[in-house]
């Protein structure tokens, strides 16, 4: 019999309907269960207009099944209608027919729920954790408010009490929480995040437009700020290139002050993601100079579509870009040192061609979603066996 997991999901963007690059449909080779999932749409009509007419409240893929959490509430109250959904849903399907683990996206809230649900229960629980706790909260502007900090010690609270009772961790690198001394000893499995690469295009040989890319927001946490600098002092000696700047930015006033009217600087409104995955196709450059960074999705889409990559050496990213090989990484805030990195990469079409390929041959490799799954059926069936 295949393990049955619950997975208690935190984001509220909707699943593909593309079953292909559906992780759980994916996952559905070893394992089966049901995934608590937060959506934006507000009404069941909105879901059915998306996953089909019958997919409101539960839509099945493979041998998952999707309870969704609508957004009817703002703020608090959401946030509460959610827990109590997590809860209440949680301990309804265990009742139903009961499953081996719990895995939850996120140490915070969510991983708190989960946690809850393994002492009413009995399975197993894997936290994953998804940023760098030790920077979070505190990196999101230049000096952070009160109630960022009181934020950060929350994030704190809860990763030591989810901690205290999963019996595994899902690491994007190692060492994630080797800051924090309590929790250098909690088991782990260490693997990349879920991304679709068999749908990413490859970079053309030849482009229209050559350009930098940053995907991302907030924009100071993804080092907006620190590229804008680097790029308009290199920008005069490289007429031809273009910064793009890709996110939702409702502070995006500041942004474009930074930017002072330059034309060589373009901010985009967020894409659809398969839009997304086109421009980041025909990037020359994907730079991702973050003050806080978990893994940085955008870094394996930029290698599966053969783009070199610069980073900051913050979090997981130097665990994606092996410095020379793939791309290059500088020491996060240092403008400076990003602006000789850009310079090299711009002016050596060759060297970027091969990291680009370098990039390209480790992600369909390491990175794609067979190895996912192989990793995180592992990693499951190691916290239900009890394995180191």
């Amino acid at each position: 019999m295949p393990t049955r997991i619950l997975y208690v999901h935190a984001t509220f963007v909707p699943p593909p309907t593309n079953l292909e690059i559906d992780r759980f449909y994916l996952l559905s080779q070893d394992l089966e269960g049901d995934v608590l999932q937060p959506v934006w749409f507000r009404a069941p009509e909105e879901v059915e207009a998306v996953f089909g007419s019958g997919s409101y409240p539960i839509y099945t893929v493979g041998r998952f099944r999707y309870h969704w959490v609508l957004s009817r509430h703002q703020g608090i109250r959401q946030k509460v209608a959610t827990f109590w959904f997590y809860l209440r849903k949680g301990l309804a399907l265990y009742r139903e027919r009961g499953y081996d683990c719990i895995v939850a996206y996120s140490h915070m809230t969510t991983g708190l729920c989960a946690g809850l649900l393994k002492v009413f229960t009995g399975a197993k629980l894997i936290i994953e954790i998804a940023t760098t706790p030790q920077l979070v909260y505190l990196t999101e502007r230049p000096n952070p408010r009160w109630t960022e900090r009181l934020m950060h010690l929350y994030s704190d609270a809860c990763l030591h009490l989810s901690m205290l009772l999963a019996d595994r961790s899902h690491f994007l690198f190692p060492q994630q929480l080797s800051t924090y001394p309590m929790l250098r000893k909690v088991k782990n499995s260490v693997f990349h995040e879920f991304v679709p690469i068999s749908i990413i295009e490859r970079h053309p040989e030849t482009a229209s437009e050559t350009y930098v890319l940053l995907i991302g927001a907030p924009w100071y946490l993804k080092g907006a700020d620190i590229l804008i600098a680097a790029f308009l002092r290199l920008a005069p000696d490289f007429p031809q290139v273009k910064l793009k700047i890709l996110g939702y930015f409702p502070d995006g006033d500041k942004l474009h002050e930074l930017i002072g009217g330059d034309s060589q600087i373009e901010v985009l409104k967020a894409r659809a993601y398969p839009e997304a995955l086109r421009i980041i196709s025909g990037a020359a450059i994907v730079a991702l100079p973050s003050r806080c960074e978990g893994m940085g999705r955008v870094l394996i889409e930029g290698m599966a579509a053969g783009v070199p990559l610069i980073g900051s050496d913050v979090g997981g990213i130097p665990f994606m870009i092996r410095d020379g090989e793939n791309g290059f990484v500088f020491p996060g805030g240092d403008s400076r040192a990003l602006e000789a990195r850009l310079r090299e990469l711009l002016s050596n079409s060759e060297e970027r061609r091969r990291m680009g390929q370098n990039g390209y041959q480790r992600a369909h490799e390491e990175l794609s979603e067979k190895v996912y799954v192989e990793q995180f059926t592992r990693m499951v069936k190691a916290a239900v066996k009890g394995n180191e």
